[in-house]
């Protein structure tokens, strides 16, 4: 097993025996928690649209909740990201993955209940959403620093697409299981499905109890796989006690993954190039009133429901995402020169977003959001290696977590724009003009010098020297 970045002892690092094996069981239940999470969000679009907010003329109300749940989960899950990517660096990363499984489940329970007994509320909702988006970010800086302890380097790449093509898969089967179950107990009060489990069945008024339950299920499987596992975490020999009688605060190891990160310029301008995107991404909110009232006229001629086309849309632009993670993963991404292999995709999606905002027609939509989507594994694959390959790894929770800080700290924002321009003007025309926006962007970052750089490992060091 090959030797990798040395560790804080001095000593070079070196992958488990059969770590790729742990980790294929880890991504595994991994993805299998994140099906059920896409059912549980899937489920919370359609109570909004179709439960809260059903009438034309709530389009504003509608627009700002879409944008409020948006905003509450990205404020939550990114600006708690240092502390969470600190907490990872310091504590065991395996028993935080279980521990944040557990308490996600648990929260799904409860949103169960409240649905089950007509108390939910949006104000309800948006607290739930901000506990698991706090939840999450523990979740995601000790499992995101993981399996790079587990995967031997030259797995590395492979590794990250097929991480990346989890999130997508979800996106392929979610949508039409999700739509499905919320038609559950209309098909029990049909007679469609018979016996004390179709009368409990037809008591509902949809099947979104159902849908969120999975969910629960699917962090618990999780989170009990994770006791049978071996998942090392990186030795730490810097948080003794000092000559002083103190200890290195939490506070000290976020301002050392920052300073990692200011030191070498290169890397900013990586961050800032996701920056820009992930504003720019944030507008994809906007997707459900899109469908809504953009393409309503097609998928109506063509005898679709509202539930059925935005399951279409979002299970094209799932396989599209799967197809790019398949992609990566197979191909192993870029061996060199990986900073094309994260501004040429981002270029291509947002000319593929810009097609999506602007086109009337369900089908075109639901094509130009697969090439979108099928940009995103490849691209994040590709910044995830350049990333792993330039951070010791005992500093990749600190790093990693100020990375994401700085790179989505602009989501919020952007997601409070869509609710804004989203509630006021053409939902379409809003998402075509940051697609074009976008590629534009990143057009000018392929002459960029700087960014350029960011894989030159001795330029990087000359910088922080």
């Amino acid at each position: 097993m090959p030797a990798s970045l040395d560790d804080s002892t001095g000593q070079a690092y070196q992958s488990p025996a059969n770590g790729f094996r742990t980790f294929l069981i880890v991504w595994i239940t991994q993805s299998i928690s994140v099906f059920g999470s896409a059912l549980t969000f899937f489920c919370i679009i359609i109570w909004l649209t179709q439960v809260l907010y059903p009438n034309p003329d709530q389009k504003p109300l509608l627009a700002g909740a879409l944008a409020a749940t948006g905003v509450v989960w990205g404020l939550a899950n990114v600006f708690l990201a240092p502390v969470a990517g600190a907490w990872a660096d310091r504590h065991d990363r395996k028993r935080t993955m279980l521990a944040m499984d557990f308490i996600n489940g648990c929260l799904s329970v409860l949103l169960v209940g409240l649905i089950v007994a007509h108390l939910l509320q949006l104000w309800m909702l948006l607290i739930l959403l901000a506990l698991s988006a706090t939840v999450s970010a523990f979740h995601f800086s000790a499992f995101d620093t993981s399996y790079a302890m587990i995967v031997p380097p030259d797995k590395l790449p492979r590794a990250n697409g097929m991480m990346q093509t989890i999130y997508s898969l979800s996106g392929i089967l979610s949508p039409a299981i999700a739509a499905t179950l919320i038609a559950v107990p209309a098909m029990a009060r049909q007679g469609v499905i018979g016996g004390a489990f179709g009368a409990f069945l037809g008591r509902l008024s949809d099947g979104t109890p159902l849908a969120i339950t999975i969910d629960a299920i699917t962090f618990f499987l999780a989170s009990a796989t994770l006791l049978f596992l071996f998942i090392p975490s990186p030795q730490r020999t810097d948080l003794k006690v000092n000559a002083s009688g103190k200890r290195k605060s939490l506070w000290a190891d976020i301002m050392e993954g920052a300073v990692y990160i200011w030191r070498r310029r290169p890397m900013l301008w990586l961050l800032g190039t996701f920056t820009v995107a992930n504003l720019v991404a944030s507008f994809f909110v906007l997707q459900p009133l899109l469908v809504k009232y953009n393409l309503a006229a097609d998928w109506g001629s063509r005898g679709f429901t509202y539930e059925t086309a935005l399951a279409l849309l979002t299970s094209v632009g799932g396989i599209g995402g799967v197809a790019g993670g398949v992609l990566i993963s197979t191909w192993g991404g870029l061996k060199r020169r990986r900073v094309y292999g994260v501004i040429f995709p981002l270029l291509l999606s947002g000319l593929a977003m810009a097609v999506f905002g602007f086109s009337p027609w369900l089908f075109l939509t639901a094509a130009a959001g697969a090439v979108s989507a099928g940009m995103i594994p490849i691209l994040n694959a590709h910044s995830q290696t350049i990333w792993q390959t330039q951070t010791p790894r005992e500093l990749q929770g600190r790093v990693f977590s100020v990375r994401r800080l700085i790179a989505q700290c602009t989501a919020p924002l952007g997601t409070v724009l869509a609710g804004i321009f989203g509630g006021l003007l053409n939902p379409g025309m809003v998402l075509g003009v940051m697609g074009a926006v976008l590629a534009v962007f990143c057009l000018g970052q392929m002459f960029n010098p700087y960014l350029l750089r960011v894989e030159d490992k001795a330029y990087l060091d000359k910088l922080a020297d």
